[in-house]
């Protein structure tokens, strides 16, 4: 088991793309809360996690509030005292182009994308340093790396602060031995983005511009999240690892 004895926690992991990831996390050894604000999705991926034969805790969690955050990294402390993976998934997009947006709308976008992380590494600093390391994957975007034409100007700014943020904090913490990087999927195979599907030409859009062909899907994420979650990626810090499909090498 590639994450055995480790404790992780993952943000907006009471469904999709984060709810993967606990599953995944937990089949490989890990103890995983499952943070969210959604409690009866929460607890209804931690309780499947745990009837599968893993370990996994519903947690509540707000990204963007401070006491929140205090409050789980409390509640993790209490009930393993220590915390070896931190994923920052959660994640909200607006779809609105620059000419259109609401202020209101950039500033929702900044605290859960870009403020949230932000406040869980904050808070997930200290216990790491204290057991003597760590390893924090922000869940970024390829739209962190690059200008992507079929989305909205406020996610590209708020996933590029998340990538260098990845960068700064990798750089900064390498001597308490806590790693930073940073994921950048291309669209992901989604309920949702089949629905946004129905339109040809968007699903035209989105498979041509992808060398491999496909979607991502969210067990490609999900491989990706448990490798730089894992002992296996001990030398990568401050990377930003896209899972597209060779989108970004054009």
């Amino acid at each position: 088991m590639r994450l055995k004895n480790k404790v992780a926690l993952i943000t907006g992991a009471s469904q999709g793309l984060g709810a993967e990831m606990a599953r995944r996390f937990a089949a490989e050894g890990a103890e995983v809360f499952v943070c969210d604000l959604q409690e009866a999705l929460g607890r209804e991926t931690a309780a499947g996690i745990v009837k599968a034969g893993g370990r996994a805790h519903f947690q509540p969690l707000d990204v963007t509030t401070e006491d929140s955050w205090g409050r789980a990294l409390a509640a993790v402390t209490e009930k393993c005292g220590r915390l070896d993976i931190l994923v920052n998934n959660a994640g909200i997009n607006i779809r609105e182009p620059i000419e259109e947006m609401k202020a209101e709308s950039l500033d929702a976008m900044l605290a859960v994308n870009v403020k949230g992380p932000f406040l869980g590494i904050k808070h997930a600093i200290p216990l790491m340093r204290r057991q003597g390391g760590g390893s924090i994957i922000n869940m970024s975007s390829i739209c962190g790396m690059v200008g992507h034409k079929y989305t909205t100007e406020a996610y590209t700014v708020t996933k590029g602060a998340l990538t260098l943020m990845t960068k700064s904090v990798g750089v900064r913490y390498a001597r308490d031995n806590i790693r930073c990087n940073s994921i950048h999927p291309s669209t992901v195979d989604t309920p949702l983005v089949q629905i946004l599907f129905q339109d040809p030409k968007r699903k035209e859009e989105r498979l041509g511009e992808v060398p491999l062909g496909r979607l991502a899907t969210a067990a490609d994420v999900a491989n990706a999240a448990v490798f730089l979650a894992s002992d296996e990626a001990s030398f990568l810090n401050g990377v930003s690892l896209p899972v597209d499909g060779g989108l970004t090498a054009y």
